[in-house]
């Protein structure tokens, strides 16, 4: 059973930084891929970043540059650090997380609840 939470959404202005955490309870973290998703309101998810089980890293092309995945094997975690936001980054990110790396950038096994990231103008 695979249980993902993440946490430090929240509200914050345009050019702001926000970093949201992801806290995975598995058996073997380390042999889980893990990735962030995001859905605005009125629109599909979207792929944001992974981060494979070689800690290898992806991202959608809009986002690089300004927002950054990383993982904890020791910790079982995976953080999204986002700067300099803005507002259409607004959306309810999801931590995603599956035992391989192609499936989690495009339909991952295991999800999280989601967290509201709000950018304000």
């Amino acid at each position: 059973q695979v249980q993902l939470v993440e946490s430090g959404g929240g509200l914050v202005q345009a050019g702001g930084s926000l970093r949201l955490s992801c806290a995975a309870s598995v058996r073997t973290f380390s042999t889980y891929a893990m990735g962030w998703f995001r859905q605005a309101p009125g629109k599909e998810r979207e792929f944001v970043a992974a981060c494979g089980r070689s800690g290898m890293t992806y991202y959608t092309d809009s986002m690089k540059g300004r927002f950054t995945i990383s993982r904890d094997n020791a910790k079982d975690t995976v953080d999204l650090q986002m700067n300099n936001l803005k507002p259409e980054d607004t959306a309810v990110y999801y931590c995603a997380a599956s035992s391989s790396t192609l499936d989690v950038r495009s339909a991952p096994q295991h999800w999280g609840q989601g967290t509201q990231v709000t950018v304000s103008s």
